[in-house]
């Protein structure tokens, strides 16, 4: 953990946050004035350079390595502190991709991909909305894809469960509503991260209308928008961040 966490302040958890879209979200949330729970998977000295950053903003970290899909370490890591404390701001952005044609694609490469994106926000999702629900207040942002609503070639199991994602946020916003929690998504297009390195851009950019690839960072001004007072009549929606692509 770096810093001690204040009950007087608000908290922002922030799945898969050690690099790319999720790192710059839990950034922004900082610089929103929220202290963050960081999770990660494995990538340790990543997760505390993003750390660091947090702190130099103010704000206080808590990093939380573990699994997304592993139901007892999720539990393990989260059950107590939710004991003590709640999230205002969850934001499921935990996943990778295991891209290949569909007649190809082992059992393996379809189920890890949907036990990440699925499984993981479902176990998480969980656990918190349980808690925020008591409260009567809180922000749910999923982080989904333009692979999940138009479909892409070589991503079946990326874009179902994307897909997937997109109708659970619309549900649980139809379920918790009455409740003050807002649950929306929002959907990256071509971003420059880790992800996106080995792609043909060549053959990409001309699909997309703005003519170039997006920044982490207008990923998460989104996420910010849809956390603040000024998406408080929005819930349900599906905000797309992909240049023009339809």
């Amino acid at each position: 953990m770096v810093g001690s966490m204040s009950k007087n302040n608000k908290i922002a958890l922030v799945t898969g946050a050690g690099r790319g879209i999720g790192a710059a979200i839990a950034e922004t949330l900082a610089a929103d004035g929220y202290d963050i729970w960081l999770n990660y998977r494995s990538n340790h000295d990543a997760a505390k350079s993003v750390a660091d950053k947090i702190t130099a903003l103010g704000r206080e970290c808590r990093l939380l390595p573990f699994d997304v899909a592993d139901e007892e370490a999720v539990d393990g890591a989260l059950s107590p502190l939710l004991a003590e404390e709640t999230p205002y701001i969850l934001v499921n952005n935990a996943g990778f991709a295991r891209d290949g044609v569909m007649a190809l694609m082992s059992r393996y490469d379809w189920q890890s991909v949907l036990r990440v994106h699925l499984d993981g926000f479902f176990l998480i999702t969980k656990l918190v909305v349980a808690r925020m629900l008591r409260k009567r207040s809180g922000r749910i942002v999923n982080v989904v894809s333009t692979s999940g609503q138009i479909g892409v070639a070589g991503q079946v199991n990326y874009s179902a469960a994307k897909s997937g994602l997109i109708g659970a946020t619309r549900s649980l916003a139809a379920e918790i509503a009455k409740r003050k929690i807002l649950v929306n998504a929002v959907a990256p297009g071509f971003i420059e991260t880790e992800m996106t390195e080995d792609l043909p851009v060549d053959k990409i950019l001309p699909t997309i209308p703005l003519g170039r690839f997006g920044q982490a960072q207008e990923v998460a001004d989104a996420v910010s928008f849809l956390c603040s007072d000024k998406a408080s009549y929005i819930t349900g929606q599906v905000l797309s961040v992909n240049g023009g692509i339809i």
